[in-house]
């Protein structure tokens, strides 16, 4: 049997240009389609961004938002616990007061003291040094003292040897100004001492809150107790807070009140001099 080559060459043709068709046309089938298969997940996942957003968003407020924090506390506490907060809280603003009233006086003093050994030693008689000096002065004060004494000492005054109605006159007056400049300090003192105490009855409010919220629940779970120790420790944390300050502003205005008070009686003992002086003058 005889083989026709055309023949067989035709009859091969149409299905080798039939598969040749399929195989290019099948990855450009694929390219089309290719876009609207990744578009659908894309729309798909786009809705689901701004949930994710938001349960992030969610998740860091409760994260910063303390359930337990001071301002937890005081929606949570009952009246006795708001009670001692609020007295903390006075007497640190007590405390602050005081130590800058304290130093703006002193510091006032400081000046004055410098105005009097530039401006009253150099005068030419206690009266004229006296209207040199402010009104307000403490060293004003003292003089004053010492030139009232001199033109009081009559009648039964006039019994007691001057110089020792003088002495008296200006340590009375120093007395007073001391007294003036420690004004303030007891309140320092006694915020110092009493407010750990005062911390210390919170705490123990707190603890005794949280032994009940056991008793109630029958169980010494966290939820339980976490709130009331929580209270607890911050009202020691504060009555800290404000004791500790308190007791270093009062070491710190004792010792400058030294310093200025040194100043005022280094004053009062140099004027007793030069009245004794100006008296036996005349």
């Amino acid at each position: 049997m005889r083989f026709n080559m055309n023949q067989i060459v035709r009859s091969l043709a149409g299905p080798v240009l039939l598969a040749l068709f399929s195989l290019t046309s099948v990855p450009a089938l694929a390219q089309a389609s290719a876009p609207a298969t990744v578009a659908a997940p894309a729309d798909a996942a786009a809705p689901a961004a701004p949930a994710a957003v938001a349960a992030a968003a969610g998740k860091k407020a409760e994260s910063t938002d303390n359930p337990y924090g001071v301002g937890a506390i005081w929606k949570s506490s009952d009246a006795v616990a708001k009670s001692v907060l609020l007295m903390l809280v006075a007497m640190s603003v007590a405390s602050w007061y005081i130590l800058v009233v304290k130093l703006l006086e002193q510091a006032k003093i400081g000046r004055q003291a410098k105005s009097a050994a530039k401006d009253f030693w150099s005068a030419g008689t206690v009266q004229q040094g006296c209207a040199k000096l402010d009104a307000n002065s403490p060293f004003r004060f003292i003089a004053d003292a010492g030139l009232e004494a001199t033109k009081q000492h009559d009648g039964l005054m006039g019994h007691v040897p001057l110089n020792d109605w003088v002495t008296m006159s200006i340590g009375r007056a120093v007395e007073r100004i001391q007294a003036s400049m420690q004004g303030g300090l007891s309140v320092l003192a006694t915020v110092g001492s009493i407010s750990p105490f005062v911390g210390l009855f919170g705490t123990v409010w707190g603890i005794y809150h949280a032994l009940t919220a056991i008793g109630l629940s029958g169980q010494a779970s966290i939820d339980k107790v976490a709130g009331p120790v929580g209270e607890a420790l911050i009202m020691t944390a504060i009555g800290l807070a404000v004791a500790v300050p308190a007791v270093l502003a009062y070491n710190w205005l004792i010792g400058r009140n030294k310093a200025v008070m040194s100043d005022v009686r280094a004053f009062g003992s140099d004027l007793h001099a030069v009245i004794l002086g100006s008296v036996k003058k005349a």
